[in-house]
């Protein structure tokens, strides 16, 4: 068998990150088996549909690196892979279930349906549809055809016995029929719900197995008998766990934005990971980590090497916390691995955001001493604000001097004069400069004093990049200004 597996988002949002899992769980196995992936898009909520969020889909997994080999860009033998363009397929198979006694048309109002509901509550009878339509006569539904009314198409469930299916990860599940409900196959603007469009299209796309989320759990005694109906074979079914927010205290909702939670900025959305400077290495190699493990107690990987050893049977099917502290150490772990020039132009963008004028050959010169300092893109925002940024340059007097400075003025005086005059103007030549000015200048023969202090002069940031590196990226001519200021602050 050749393993075809499908992600199906609807565009009723900005991919979430509980759905990115879902994509990424089906890529991983399709990719380990020498399967194929599917893309397909199930819009036929057309009233929910959110603006943007199908070109949001596709871009995030890209960003992702998690490509598809059919979909609505790129084709495929079974297409169309929108189901808006596939409707007249289900009003086929609608038909079909009606005319071989398996769904039957319901003509009731929504004004009905809500009454209905309303006294089964004050009842306290069992909710749902009470299939009020299943058992009209020909001549009955004659008369509501001649009347107008626009049926939709409900499937007609088992009454007794029972459904068991196999789920990959949890085992069998059993449900009693009586649980079943005649839901809703075809609605009445034609268009099918999830029910018979995930079915139908699952069958005729010859998907093998169905990873998604556990919410469809209930859901599935309906598909199952579904198949049944059609005479099909029912692809392998598998619930993945609940994403839950860091503290565990809820699942993530796709309507959900980015939120604090304690010390934690809940991410919702990957396009907000993007926004808050995560490589999309990491939040891959996190994502793989959220109900799987890779073994051997190895936790940082590629995706392309988890692809071999992921298995359906090794996930577990707990609902699993969102541990944003493993994410940002991946995510360092990423950028020190990253080459210089690679670095310097994924933290541009981010710098050009937030207003900044950028010179990559400035930033070559100081991201090898940053690399280990900075947990996400965004980080270089603040550390390297001095480079760019010289209204916000401000350091204060006080902080300018030293208790273990024997006279911080000449101090200042002799590293600008050094900087100003030094001829080869490289990290190693300004390091071995500024150290012997700064052993001379302390009353203990020890650099460090005028390093850090000489640091803050020219960057005028608590946090910052190494003295050196940030001397050679702000340039001879700047430095020598803010020293220049800062000899003026001290005299």
């Amino acid at each position: 068998m050749t393993v075809r597996v499908r992600f199906a988002p609807s565009p009723t949002g900005f991919l979430h990150i509980g759905g990115a899992r879902t994509a990424l769980f089906n890529w991983l196995f399709a990719r380990g088996h020498g399967g194929q992936f599917i893309l397909r898009i199930e819009d036929t909520d057309q009233k929910r549909y959110v603006e943007g969020s199908l070109d949001d889909i596709m871009a995030s997994l890209r960003w992702l690196g998690l490509d598809w080999d059919e979909g609505p860009d790129v084709g495929g033998p079974f297409g169309p892979y929108v189901q808006s363009e596939r409707r007249e397929l289900y009003r086929q198979w609608a038909d079909w279930l009606i005319e071989n006694g398996h769904a039957y048309t319901c003509y009731c109002s929504s004004a009905e349906l809500k009454q209905m509901r309303k006294e089964q509550k004050e009842n306290k009878d069992r909710l749902g549809y009470d299939r009020r339509c299943r058992y009209l006569t020909a001549a009955q539904r004659a008369e509501r055809e001649a009347a107008g009314l626009t049926p939709v198409v409900r499937f007609a469930a088992p009454l007794e016995g029972t459904t068991t299916f196999h789920d990959a990860i949890r085992g069998d599940i059993t449900y009693a029929n009586e649980q079943i409900t005649d839901q809703v196959l075809l609605k009445s603007d034609g268009l099918p719900t999830y029910h018979l469009a995930n079915v139908v299209d699952d069958h005729l796309m010859q998907i093998t197995h169905i990873m998604r989320a556990d919410e469809w759990i209930n859901t599935a005694p309906l598909h199952v008998n579904l198949y049944k109906a059609f005479g099909w074979e029912q692809p392998v079914l598998a619930h993945l766990p609940v994403v839950l927010s860091p503290s565990g205290k809820g699942k993530l909702s796709k309507r959900d934005q980015a939120f604090q939670e304690g010390n934690d900025l809940v991410l919702v959305q990957v396009r907000e990971y993007k926004t808050n400077g995560y490589l999309p290495e990491a939040v891959d190699n996190f994502l793989t980590n959220v109900g799987w493990s890779f073994g051997d107690d190895v936790e940082k990987f590629t995706i392309r090497e988890a692809a071999p050893r992921f298995e359906l049977e090794s996930i577990n099917p707990a609902p699993t916390n969102l541990p944003y502290s493993k994410l940002d150490w991946l995510n360092s772990q990423y950028i020190q691995e990253m080459d210089d020039l690679a670095l310097a132009q994924a933290l541009k963008p981010y710098l050009e955001e937030t207003g900044y004028e950028v010179n990559v050959d400035s930033l070559l010169a100081i991201v090898p001493a940053m690399k280990v300092r900075l947990k996400r893109l965004t980080d270089g925002n603040e550390f390297l604000r001095f480079l760019f940024d010289d209204d916000s340059w401000q350091p204060d007097p006080a902080k300018l001097r030293h208790n273990r400075l024997v006279d911080p003025l000449d101090a200042f005086v002799r590293s600008r004069d050094f900087v100003r005059d030094v001829a080869s103007f490289t990290v190693a030549s300004v390091a071995e400069g500024l150290y012997a000015i700064g052993e001379q200048a302390t009353d203990t023969g020890k650099a460090g004093p005028l390093l850090g202090v000489l640091r803050y002069a020219v960057t005028g940031q608590q946090a910052s990049p190494p003295l050196f590196e940030s001397i050679v990226a702000l340039g001879r001519t700047r430095t020598v200004e803010r020293l220049d200021d800062c000899i003026a602050m001290l005299q």
